[in-house]
């Protein structure tokens, strides 16, 4: 039985339909992050789990029982949300413990679940300061501790790390999968536009684009099979190559053709069947290009050198355009030198130029 299920649900805004016939089901236990770009109906899939935005097609079952109808109180759930929305007159401790005293929750269970949260996040120390006191790590840390108070089964997170500088948020994305980790079968949905903290945290991923579900899979499916242009675009730093060209069956197998550029297709899995002189896209992560001696791909001209420590990001050019070659950091280059580049079949996708889609 599915810890969450979102079935056939239909969500509009007066005129403005957002979801038209949406499922999706979450499984006891698992991280599963919405992933998308701003406008594309993660906050308000997860807005309408917690029953803070009514639907009006649909039903959504929490831990086996229809709670389409329900008040938030009533659901089972806990959420964090992007602002940490905290008391700023009340104590960390009163902060944490309100939502029980408002539940009528006995005070020894109180300071017992208080205690017992306040250990797991390591802020017992903080119990007695006012959030004006703590850092902004430290406030979401206590918006997180009394969402954990409550004892749910499911968690909802609505980018709770966007508010925060870069070193913050590496360290509390470690701490939520940690916190994941000890909770063992609690279920975690969590909201976001950072393929970073997707790929980080998710047991699966859900990646959406204008209120549709592209894809869901694992961070490693959604990484090396993206179903389409769009998830192959999102996913991944630097940005996927995409080159277009077309498809020619040489006999011996397809081979991609564009212009100058020819790579055989031997290792690469279809998920459907080319046609000859079929129009496609071919797409390459930056790493996945490598700086040979003799390569597939000869005679690109360097163009910029980006270094970033352990790694070095190249911008090549030949006469057919420029590609991002991502490479090691003690590879020294200059612009204006030399290079050739090898690539694997195995490691590329490619997708249909009218659809987009994956073949």
């Amino acid at each position: 039985m599915s810890a969450v299920s979102v079935r056939d649900i239909s969500v509009a805004f007066e005129t403005v339909r957002v979801f038209n016939g949406l499922s999706l089901d979450f499984e006891a236990g698992e991280f599963i992050v919405l992933l998308g770009p701003s406008g594309c109906g993660k906050s308000t899939l997860l807005n309408a789990i917690a029953g803070l935005m009514d639907i009006s097609e649909g039903q959504i079952w929490i831990g086996g029982q229809n709670v389409t109808w329900e008040e938030p109180k009533d659901r089972g759930i806990a959420m964090v949300f992007q602002s940490y929305a905290l008391y700023p007159r009340m104590s960390v401790r009163e902060n944490m413990s309100f939502g029980l005293k408002m539940a009528k929750t006995p005070k020894p269970e109180i300071e017992k679940r208080v205690k017992q949260a306040a250990e797991l996040l390591q802020i017992t120390h903080l119990l007695d300061r006012r959030p004006d006191q703590l850092s902004g790590g430290q406030r979401q840390r206590v918006a997180i501790g009394r969402a954990l108070v409550r004892d749910a089964a499911v968690f909802l997170f609505d980018e709770p790390l966007s508010n925060l500088d870069a070193q913050l948020r590496n360290e509390l994305r470690v701490e939520i999968k940690r916190l994941h980790a000890r909770l063992g079968k609690t279920t975690m949905i969590y909201v976001t536009h950072d393929q970073i903290e997707a790929m980080t945290l998710a047991d699966r991923i859900v990646v959406m684009k204008d209120q549709l579900i592209q894809q869901v899979g694992s961070p490693s499916e959604i990484y090396h099979r993206p179903a389409n242009m769009f998830v192959a675009g999102f996913v991944g730093s630097p940005q996927m190559n995409f080159i277009k060209g077309r498809i020619e069956d040489t006999g011996s197998g397809p081979i991609f053709v564009s212009g100058q550029r020819r790579l055989p297709l031997h290792g690469y899995t279809f998920t459907s069947t080319p046609t000859s002189n079929q129009d496609v896209v071919l797409g390459v992560r930056p790493e996945h290009l490598r700086i040979v001696e003799l390569g597939a791909w000869p005679e690109f001209s360097v163009d910029v050198v980006e270094p970033m420590g352990a790694d070095t990001v190249i911008w090549c050019r030949d006469r057919e355009g420029s590609l991002q070659v991502r490479t090691s950091g003690d590879i020294r280059l200059s612009p204006g030198e030399q290079l050739n580049l090898g690539i694997d079949a195995a490691q590329v996708s490619l997708f249909a130029a009218d659809s987009g889609e994956r073949l």
